[in-house]
This record gives C-alpha cells, structure tokens and sequence, in this order.
C-alpha cells in the first residue's frame, strides 16, 4: 500500500464564488461604527445628510465598477473554456503517445521475430551449400561419369553412404537448382526483413511526432493557464474596486439612518450562515456515522457486480470536442470525495499519469480496463486485487484538469491505451444508473 500523499492546498472558489466575508465583515464594521457615532451624538445634533449629488455620484461609481467586473468575468469565463478546451487537447495528445509508443513496441518485436527467421533461413543456406560443395567435390574426385550406383559404392562407411544416397535421391528426384531456391527464399526473407524495419521506423517516426504533439499541448495548456492566472488577478483587483464603492455608498446611505436596515439583513444572513452551517455539520455527522457502519473503504454493488466510480455530476461527455475525442466523462465532486473500483478486478497501473498527474488503472473480472485520473490520493498498488465498490482514491485536481473531479473511462476490449467507449451507457446496462450526458 503507497504512503498517502500530502493534501494540497484547497483549490481556488471559481468565478462568481469568491467569498464576500470580506466585504460583509467591512460593511457591518462601518454600520456598527456608524451606530455608536449616531448613539453618542447630543439628543438635539441631527445626523449628517449627505447632499443627493453625494449619493448619486457613489451610485455612478458603483455601477461603474460593477460594469468592470461583469466585464471581467465575461473574459475570466472564456480564459476558462479556453483552459478546459487545451486540457482536453492536451488529454488527447497523452493518450496519442502512450498509444504509439504501443505500436511502436510491437514493430520492434515484429523486426526481431524477422530478423531471427532471416537468421535461420541463412544457416539452412549455410548448410545445403556444404552438403552441395562436398557432393560437387566427390563427383569431380571421382570422374564426371561416376554413376549413382559407383558413387554408393565408393564410400567409407554407413554414414557417408547414408548422406550420399540422400543427395543423389533428392538431385534424381527434383532436377532443380537447390542453391538457387534457398537464395531466392534468402532474399524474400530479407526483403520480409526490411519490410518489418521499415514498419518500426515509422512507428518510431509516429512515435516522435505523437511525442512533440504531447509536448505543445502541454505548453499550451501552461500558456491558457498563465492567461487564465492573469486575467483572475485582474478580476480581483476589479472585485476590490466594486467593494470600495459599496462601501462608500452604504456609508453615504447609512449616514441618512439606512444602516438600520442593512443590519437587520445582515442578521438574518448570519442566521441564515448559521442556520446553512448547523445543516451542514448534521449531514457531515450523519454521512460519518453511515461510513463508520458502511465501512470505510466500500459502498453497494448492483446486482450485476459493477457501481458508479464516484458521487457528484457529470460535467463533461464522452466524445469528439475541439477536434479532438475526450475519451471518458468527467464527474465533479469535491477534493477528497471518495472514489470506488466500478468493478472487481486487478490494479494494473497506479501513480503518476501523463495528463491525469495520478491515475488508477483495473482490469476488470470482465476484461474491461477502467481508468481513473485526476485523482489526489491513491489506495491500491500494482498487482492488488480489488473488489467493486471498494474505495481505491479520492476525487482530486492533479494533472491537466480545471478543477476537482474524476476522469473516467471504460476499455471494454482490455487496451490499456486504446478502445475507449462512452462509460454512460456502459455503466446503465449493467445496472449502474447514470444521467445522460450531453
């Protein structure tokens, strides 16, 4: 069993999910401090009234800033998609190598099966030439008008008389050209020969050139992440601008004694928190004490021996995107939420994946590979049998992935690389129930 991998931090909230903590933390430091000002003032000092050009102005800024930041988020949304679409690609151009340097191997076996049958075919030339020399040297020895029955009776012992007759059989039967054919069939071999080396080298060629792809996605996908970082830091700055100029107008607007109502709604956003907060922790409990019952590491099998991989919802389809095929589905969940063996099985791979940054890979009871990548932790080894439904990670962002959730794939005819199918419908008819995707 590996040793767990540390946690990374936790992921950043997305767009349209930055926490508001600050800004309701600063919103009701202003109001309280408002409210101490007005209870201290002299029963008969009327509070200050801004002029309505005041207030106009802070509501100009306002919208002006929150303009900025739908703007921004309009552009953080499409660094977003442009992000996805290069993972994806990037995805693709892994599997492409891993899929080549498949093929690849198999040329070079192929080659030195060819080479070690050219070998073979060359002793056999190695040894009728021998046999063909010594008869041509008896013949000659002997007068060219030796007959078969002169040639038999001219030898040293049974053995030789054994080989001689054999030759004179076989050159009296067939009347042919034996050095001849064994050359011809030389020469075909070697041409087999080339044939396989020439196939190797191309898989070699296809090979580097699957290689370069992988490694300009990969770029890519750095260059889209890099462009995604900047235009987030932007947003942010943006987001500070927007809540500068709420606070300013809720400043402005307290000071006209609105601060009473703004604090009645924060209370009951508290509450609201609070009350959230208090659910929150009951279902935490409550899905503790099921896993502490359930076991730590299972969960149910359908009837026919297979269950879903993880919790949460599917995000991404099977199929051709951005002139690529995404080769499995992807389901969103949480950093952490477990992730079960679909089916009983054997680890054949598992650790660090090109583009899934780790990865779990099972040969089915079935023969079916299914695959599992993105994940943050990883609780099986190479060689391990597992059953379906036991838990062998958890959800993670590891890898070439825009946030947390699990690649999934099924390999029904037992490629570790190859033959992929939508795992959907694969997973619903063996009982598994799965929503449409796409």
């Amino acid at each position: 069993m590996p040793q767990r991998l540390l946690r990374p931090p936790p992921a950043r909230p997305g767009p349209g999910r930055r926490p508001s903590r600050s800004l309701a933390g600063a919103i009701a430091a202003l109001l309280a401090g408002a409210l101490l000002v007005v209870g201290a003032a002299p029963a008969s000092a009327d509070p200050a009234n801004p002029s309505d050009g005041e207030l106009d102005q802070a509501a100009t800024a306002q919208q002006a800033a929150a303009a900025e930041v739908d703007r921004i988020t309009g552009l953080l949304t499409a660094a977003e998609l442009q992000l996805e679409q290069v993972q994806v690609q990037a995805e693709a151009a892994g599997t492409a190598y891993l899929a080549a340097e498949e093929e690849r191997q198999l040329a070079e076996a192929a080659a030195a099966a060819a080479a070690r049958d050219l070998q073979l075919a060359a002793d056999a030339v190695v040894a009728s030439q021998s046999r063909i020399r010594d008869f041509s040297r008896d013949t000659y020895m002997n007068g060219s008008a030796l007959t078969s029955e002169l040639a038999l009776l001219d030898v040293d012992g049974p053995a030789e008389l054994v080989q001689k007759a054999a030759m004179l059989q076989y050159v009296a039967d067939h009347q042919l050209d034996v050095l001849g054919q064994l050359e011809g069939a030389q020469v075909r071999q070697a041409e087999a020969e080339a044939a396989a080396r020439s196939t190797r080298d191309e898989k070699a060629a296809a090979e580097q050139r699957a290689a370069a792809a992988k490694t300009a996605a990969d770029a890519q996908v750095a260059a889209s992440a890099a462009a995604f970082a900047a235009v987030d830091a932007q947003k942010a700055a943006y987001d500070q601008q927007l809540q500068d100029a709420q606070v300013r107008l809720l400043e402005l607007q307290g000071a006209r004694n609105a601060y009473q109502q703004w604090l009645a709604q924060k209370r009951a956003e508290e509450e609201a928190a609070a009350e959230a907060q208090r659910r929150a922790d009951a279902a935490a409990a409550a899905a503790a004490s099921r896993a502490v019952t359930a076991g730590s590491r299972s969960t149910t099998a359908s009837s026919a021996g297979y269950v879903r991989p993880t919790s949460g919802r599917i995000t991404s389809c099977f199929g051709a995107r951005w002139g690529v095929t995404h080769f499995g589905v992807d389901i969103a969940a949480p950093v952490g939420t477990p992730v079960y063996a679909a089916t009983s099985g054997t680890v054949q791979r598992a650790g660090a994946a090109t583009g899934f940054g780790l990865a779990v890979y099972i040969r089915g009871d079935d023969g079916a590979i299914t695959v599992y990548g993105h994940v943050n932790e990883y609780y099986v080894s190479v060689g391990e049998r597992v059953s379906a439904g036991e838990q062998i990670a958890e959800v993670g962002n590891r890898g070439q992935s825009t946030g947390p959730h699990l690649h999934f794939e099924v390999h029904p005819g037992g490629g570790m690389y190859s033959g992929q199918v939508n795992p959907v419908p694969w997973l619903r008819a063996r009982g598994v129930p799965m929503e449409r995707c796409g």
